[in-house]
């Protein structure tokens, strides 16, 4: 047992190296070719399959499960990378629950849905296990694309766009590409590096050029990327994150959950992260989660999540949050932050109850207060420094159709964009559909989109 276990305050080494390593390896293990067999033969291969629809990228997942059954994985895995390049991490990360599976008819008929995300894993993980890229570029077009950002919609955008002929170059805030695939999920549903060896193998399509610590507004403008390039899109994602709004938001250990993330992904050595004994962790969604059963993953003795409105309303799926309570994490629903407390550090947190009614958010007397050495706030992004010139809607660009904004010639997609779900499937679907109207715009071809 680890010295530090019950360490009061923020601490590292709260587990031994053996104990850390149990904790961080892959939350949902791949498929075996008997077990993926098995799966796919409880498909129904429905012409008008439901789940096809409630794919943002419209997968043709009765074909690729067939293609499975019928043991030609790599004709699987093709099928799905035409529709969504980044199909390998999205069968991680989707909440395929709410999703294709969600709609799956066994679901529907039996309570269980075929394993479709599972599936989609185990077909895109064996081709890009070969080690080639599978598509080719078209003929050169002598056309050049700023994309900003390399996360899933610009990723999915520049590779559409270099498959066409484009050249493109990506313009990364960060050192690494990935976006919120190599920065903002938990490290249990991507493991070994998978963020960026997928990255790689979608650079092997060329054509593509990727140049790191560029942000926009600050080493390159929008005038700059107009002038010379014949198009941009942009998928820089939302870099701000919202405050509390709670007297004591500023003492030390009240961190952003999303850098917490961050921080334990880009980890050599978990032990040396510190975490609390006692953390809360505000929000109600995926990062919340995230940085929840990670700080449990870690060795915190007590972490709760608390949500201001009911547990239906929490943005992080129902699988999501049996998964927390499962490892440990307690959800405490209907309670808003009212004050941080403690001297210089925080100690605790005080709450009030809430109603959530018709007409709006009830914040009720009734007060009661958590222990907490470390607060994580999860209440959501926004986006700082929008490009001048460009409408923005909610706090986002907007953009009308495949990613138009009100600047000719610039598209937009991902978090960044308005009208999206902050999905990374959702995020490489509107990067593709750019990627479209960006080469009709240029060539005159016709739009091709799946679905």
């Amino acid at each position: 047992m680890s010295q530090a276990r019950l360490s009061p305050g923020v601490v590292p080494g709260r587990l031994t190296p053996d104990q850390l390593a149990a904790n961080f390896v892959d939350v949902a293990p791949p498929l075996d070719r008997h077990e993926a067999h098995v799966a796919a033969d409880r498909c129904y291969f429905c012409h008008d399959a439901p789940c096809i629809t409630a794919c943002p990228t419209s997968i043709d997942i009765p074909l690729f499960i067939r293609q499975i059954a019928t043991d030609t994985p790599d004709a699987a895995a093709m099928t799905i990378f035409h529709a969504n390049i980044l199909g390998g991490m999205c069968a991680r990360v989707c909440p395929t629950e709410q999703l294709c599976e969600g709609a799956c008819v066994r679901m529907e008929a039996e309570g269980k849905p075929v394993e479709i995300g599972a599936l989609q894993r185990y077909a895109t993980d064996g081709l890009m296990a070969q080690g080639t890229h599978p598509f080719r570029r078209a003929a050169p077009t002598g056309k050049r694309v700023a994309v900003v950002g390399a996360g899933p919609a610009g990723l999915a955008c520049a590779h559409r766009l270099a498959a066409k002929g484009h050249d493109v170059v990506i313009f990364e805030a960060r050192p690494k590409p990935g976006g919120l695939n190599e920065y903002g999920i938990a490290s249990y549903k991507a493991v070994d590096g998978f963020a960026q060896a997928e990255v790689d193998w979608l650079m092997g399509i060329g054509g593509i050029e990727l140049r790191h610590d560029q942000a926009i507004g600050r080493d390159i403008t929008m005038a700059s990327l107009q002038s010379e390039y014949d198009a941009v899109f942009l998928g820089m994602g939302l870099g701000g994150v919202n405050a509390l709004r709670a007297d004591g938001d500023d003492r030390t250990h009240v961190l952003d959950a999303v850098s917490f993330i961050r921080d334990l992904r880009q980890a050599s050595d978990l032990g040396t992260l510190p975490v609390g004994r006692d953390v809360v962790v505000i929000g109600g969604g995926m990062t919340a989660v995230d940085a929840a059963v990670q700080a449990r993953l870690l060795g915190a003795e007590n972490v709760s999540i608390v949500y201001r409105r009911g547990q239906d309303r929490m943005g992080a799926s129902r699988h999501e949050q049996d998964h927390a309570t499962a490892s440990g994490v307690r959800i405490i629903c209907n309670a808003a932050p009212l004050a941080v407390h403690g001297n210089g550090a925080v100690t605790e947190v005080e709450f009030a109850y809430t109603q959530d009614g018709p007409d709006g958010l009830h914040v009720s007397e009734d007060r009661f207060r958590l222990r907490a050495d470390q607060v994580f706030r999860a209440i959501g992004q926004r986006l700082d420094g929008a490009p001048e010139g460009l409408e923005l809607a909610g706090g986002k660009i907007l953009v009308t159709g495949p990613g138009r904004t009100t600047l000719d010639g610039v598209w937009a997609g991902g978090d960044c964009a308005s009208g999206g779900d902050d999905l990374t499937v959702t995020a490489v679907a509107e990067g593709r559909d750019a990627a479209e109207d960006i080469d009709a715009r240029l060539t005159g071809r016709p739009v091709e989109i799946p679905g």
